[in-house]
């Protein structure tokens, strides 16, 4: 399993956007501007199973992929083309059942990562409860992101998704939560939100390569 999970890695650090039928040459990719309207994201499926998910999605200028997570998944994150701010968290504790709730379901998460990431770089992987399993995408010039997720979405399986709200981390009114602290971290509530109207998508046909030997590789990935 070790071994896969390097070669599928190894694979995504060295992706192209022309593996993808994808180029920096694309009038998408050339328009630094963003628009005036709110910017939608478009995404398109170049393979999906039981096992795991294959997708691109695109993302004008100012675009946002709101926070939101991954319940029980594994996902490789590669930045294609463009330019792009990422901010991910992962829970400190996992839900508590035997206390009382805190003010308006806040959760506290630990911030795993705020950086912006340019293409080409190395390929980001997030786990069921590290790595920053909850994360959110802003654009800040036009972006291609691939991303493979095992297993995929499935709220029939429990594993919906779920959006999120991120607030400084200070006492709450009841009083102020001990917390195991890990020095030089930071850390902030997590409230869930409604399905955010930014969240909407559009879907498109994929017209790239077929037959791509990352998608052979993410199949031995995840049948294991």
């Amino acid at each position: 399993m070790k071994r896969i999970f390097v070669v599928c890695l190894y694979i995504f650090d060295n992706m192209k956007p022309e593996d993808v039928g994808l180029s920096s040459e694309l009038q998408f990719f050339k328009t630094k501007d963003a628009v005036k309207e709110t910017p939608r994201v478009t995404y398109t499926t170049i393979y999906k199973c039981d096992d795991f998910s294959l997708c691109i999605f695109f993302l004008p200028a100012t675009a946002v992929i709101p926070l939101h997570n991954h319940p029980g998944m594994t996902v490789f994150s590669k930045l294609l083309l463009g330019t792009m701010h990422i901010k991910s968290y992962d829970w400190v504790d996992p839900p508590r059942t035997d206390g009382p709730d805190t003010p308006t379901q806040l959760r506290l998460a630990k911030l795993e990562a705020d950086s912006v990431l340019t293409a080409p770089c190395n390929t980001s992987v997030l786990y069921p409860t590290a790595g920053g399993n909850i994360h959110q995408f802003t654009a800040i010039t036009p972006c291609a992101v691939l991303d493979v997720l095992g297993p995929p979405y499935s709220k029939e399986d429990g594993r919906d998704c779920s959006y999120y709200k991120d607030f400084p981390h200070t006492a709450l009114s009841n009083g102020e939560m001990e917390v195991k602290r890990e020095e030089g971290k930071r850390y902030a509530w997590l409230e869930e939100t409604e399905v955010p109207e930014n969240s909407k998508m559009d879907g498109i046909e994929y017209l790239g390569p077929q037959g791509l030997q990352v998608a052979r590789t993410a199949t031995g990935l995840w049948k294991f």
